[in-house]
């Protein structure tokens, strides 16, 4: 089946794949101690299982390198389909329903909002080490790392000194009609804005920052920060801070700047309940949220959801100490309700 762009790539099978990864993976001494996130009986039985099969929306540079060192350590080969969160929920939709027993493990924002059907409950022993509201009770999904919200600015048009100070201050900006972009499902940050403005204030607010810019409306996160970075649009009215901090570390003219709320949004792992490597799915699970994968995701600027794990840049996180972080987790029910709120505040159908 094939939707979209949806790209499958086995690390294993793909000799630009194997570059990347080799260039990237952590060298273990010969004698090395295995990881502490292995776990004896689960690796048994995920090499009897052979291979995990990852649905994510991560981008290769960064998830080929990632998967590799599990790869490296357990011996399972690992097959990463790589797609956009909503060609992501609509593949596993689908294949739920006719009860096709396809992937394994799915690693993207969207996890959160799978019905709970969907995913087999697991308490994996890394988990005990995630932050507050990383590790919800019903133990069907887990942080994997944190997509804090702000907004952000391309360097060559706009200047520090006329950032605004709070949302409110964005409708003074009337130069910036139409060089302005938010991604096109950004439910999320409605939701956030709602909850520390109140509703009544929140809806003004956005309704006079979207008939003063006028902004663009996007299609991905990654995609607007890179528009942003090369000056398509001066002004992205909210993306994720890693993203923006990545384009930037990438040489992109572009720099962020915090506003409360911010909103967090959690880049979430979950098991197929249908998987056809349960074990290994398991024992993936478990790398994910270790110490050392948060290591690893951090080195293209995502931010760990492991508390002693520093972010990247280390800076970021005491910026963010004092700001009003609002985390937000939608179940499919509410992440509609939300949707339909931003497509009213923003004149989209």
């Amino acid at each position: 089946m094939r939707l979209g762009s949806t790209v499958a790539l086995t690390i294993a099978g793909l000799a630009g794949a194997i570059a990347i990864a080799v260039l990237h993976a952590p060298v273990r001494a010969q004698n090395a101690p295995p990881p502490t996130w292995i776990v004896p009986e689960l690796l048994t039985a995920a090499k009897a299982e052979g291979a995990l099969t990852v649905y994510g929306s991560m981008n290769e540079a960064e998830a080929l390198p990632f998967w590799k060192s599990f790869q490296d350590a357990t011996g399972v080969q690992v097959n990463y389909v790589r797609s956009s969160d909503t060609q992501i929920m609509a593949r596993v939709a689908i294949e739920n329903r006719v009860r096709q027993r396809t992937w394994d493990l799915a690693l993207t924002t969207t996890v959160t909002s799978f019905p709970h059907e969907y995913l087999a409950p697991y308490d994996p022993p890394e988990a005990k080490g995630l932050m507050d509201g990383a590790r919800p009770s019903d133990q069907r999904w887990y942080g994997a790392y944190a997509n804090y919200n702000a907004p952000a600015y391309n360097s060559k048009f706009v200047k520090p000194a006329d950032l605004p100070k709070s949302y409110d201050d964005f409708a003074a900006h009337k130069d910036w009609a139409g060089k302005t972009a938010i991604v096109g499902t950004d439910a999320e940050w409605v939701a956030a804005m709602f909850s520390y403005y109140g509703e009544d204030r929140a809806r003004t607010l956005i309704k006079n920052i979207a008939g003063t810019l006028n902004p663009v409306l996007t299609d991905g996160h990654l995609a607007l920060a890179r528009s942003v970075g090369s000056g398509e649009y001066w002004v992205a009215l909210n993306n994720f801070l890693n993203l923006s901090s990545n384009v930037k570390m990438s040489g992109g003219q572009t720099d962020y700047w915090l506003l409360n709320p911010v909103a967090l949004i959690f880049g979430a792992v979950g098991i197929n309940v249908l998987a056809p490597h349960p074990n290994a799915a398991k024992l993936a699970e478990n790398f994910v949220l270790s110490h050392e994968a948060q290591i690893l995701i951090t080195r293209k600027g995502r931010f760990p959801t492991r508390p002693e794990v520093p972010t990247n840049p280390p800076e970021i996180g005491a910026l963010l100490k004092p700001m009003k972080i609002v985390p937000v987790v939608f179940d499919g029910t509410e992440h509609r309700k939300w949707q339909k709120a931003f497509n009213e505040l923003f004149g989209r159908g």
